[in-house]
């Protein structure tokens, strides 16, 4: 009972230093990556939607919440500047169409995301490397990283966090120019020309994050970002739709749930696991599980049944003789089997060693054996001398040790 209390004792002191600890102890902000213009956490977009707005301060920033090409389909700008920030971005062959469209035109369109959509590079003719967040976390340490700038390439933009691992590949093209590089001289950032306009590209939106931002000097990296721009823009547009999509929309209406998974890789590998793992259970889970088994009745007692019949017959043929022999011959078989003595010889000593092993007194094993030497030896046995016997017989089975 002392051991009990002790454990109760050191379980609740344990429980309330936790509850100490974790309310004095200072919470870290949320690192999620949203890059929304509201959002300002760490990773949210906040600073540089507030220093584009100095940037272009003639203009209101005009909110976008819907796809690029309802978007563009409303205005006929030519010399504007639209941002999107996300962490990953999805476009379809619609949406790319309507984004060069606009850049033709002579726009300046400013994607900033870690992950580009194949369907956008393919058509500048460029491919990048991604890092996926979970690789970092499990693989990746923190430490002073640092991206550059063609403006100020002397000048490193530093802060504390996963390093800058994103970049561009392919980017040999007469339309693209690199803009930015990371540690290791790996380009993630660029501009392509097209038309009469400007794709802006960069695949580390850390880079562009409050966090990055506040750190020192480093809110010159979005100025140099925005050099290539139009120093005079006609419109300034913000992207509050590409941010929150988290898969690609389909081009039409026939939306295919699979066709989705096949286009992500991780999804697909997730979807076969699946499936194989569902065979393995359905062909090793169906071994297991046993059969129906059928109830079985149980075996009846022939013989008592036989004996019943047996006995109902001597007693219509009013056999009393026959009946009285087959139970002193049955009775002196028990006799010979239990106690193993020999019921041929009856005498004295046969009934003293009989009382003794049975338990039965020696005046009702002679009293019953004299019932039975009278029965044997009468020829006639009424049904009075027949039921004195049977009960004689039955008190034996009763009393006996």
């Amino acid at each position: 009972m002392k051991n009990k209390f002790t454990y109760l004792f050191i379980f609740c002191a344990a429980v309330l230093l936790t509850a100490c600890w974790g309310s004095n102890a200072k919470k870290l902000p949320s690192l999620v990556e949203t890059y929304s213009k509201n959002d300002k956490k760490p990773f949210g977009a906040n600073i540089a939607y507030r220093q584009v707005a100095a940037m272009f301060s003639a203009k209101v920033i005009k909110d976008k919440k819907e796809a690029f090409p309802k978007t563009w389909v409303n205005i006929s700008d030519t010399a504007s500047v639209y941002f999107i920030m996300a962490p990953k971005l999805f476009v379809n062959e619609d949406e790319v169409d309507a984004m060069l469209e606009y850049v033709y035109s002579g726009n300046s369109l400013v994607i900033a995301a870690a992950e580009i959509d194949d369907n956008l590079l393919k058509r500048i003719h460029c491919n990048q490397m991604y890092t996926d967040i979970a690789m970092e976390v499990m693989m990746g340490q923190m430490n002073n990283t640092a991206t550059r700038s063609v403006v100020k390439p002397q000048v490193e933009y530093a802060y504390y966090y996963y390093p800058f691992q994103n970049y561009f590949v392919n980017t040999d093209s007469g339309n693209i120019k690199l803009l930015g590089y990371n540690e290791h001289k790996k380009p993630n950032s660029l501009v392509y020309f097209h038309g009469k306009g400007r794709l802006f590209l960069q695949c580390e939106p850390r880079a562009l994050s409050n966090y990055f931002l506040l750190k020192d000097n480093n809110y010159e990296y979005l100025q140099h970002v925005m050099t290539y721009t139009h120093a005079q823009a006609q419109h300034v547009y913000w992207d509050d739709y590409y941010n929150k999509l988290r898969f690609r929309k389909s081009n039409n209406n026939n939306f295919s749930t699979f066709s989705e998974i096949m286009k992500h890789p991780p999804l697909l590998y997730a979807f076969w696991i699946s499936l194989i793992l569902l065979g393995l259970y359905i062909l090793f889970g169906s071994k297991r599980v046993q059969r129906i088994i059928e109830l079985r009745k149980p075996n009846e007692n022939t013989t008592v049944t036989f004996t019943e019949t047996i006995g109902r017959l001597y007693l219509q043929q009013k056999d009393n003789k026959n009946i009285a022999d087959k139970m002193i011959t049955y009775f002196n078989e028990y006799i010979r089997n239990t106690y193993f003595l020999n019921s041929n010889h009856i005498n004295d000593e046969f009934m003293t060693v009989l009382s003794r092993k049975s338990g039965v007194q020696k005046e009702k094993v002679d009293t019953l054996y004299r019932t039975i030497l009278a029965t044997q030896s009468s020829d006639v046995v009424n049904d009075y001398q027949l039921l004195s016997l049977q009960e004689q017989i039955q008190r034996f089975y009763k009393n006996k040790g």
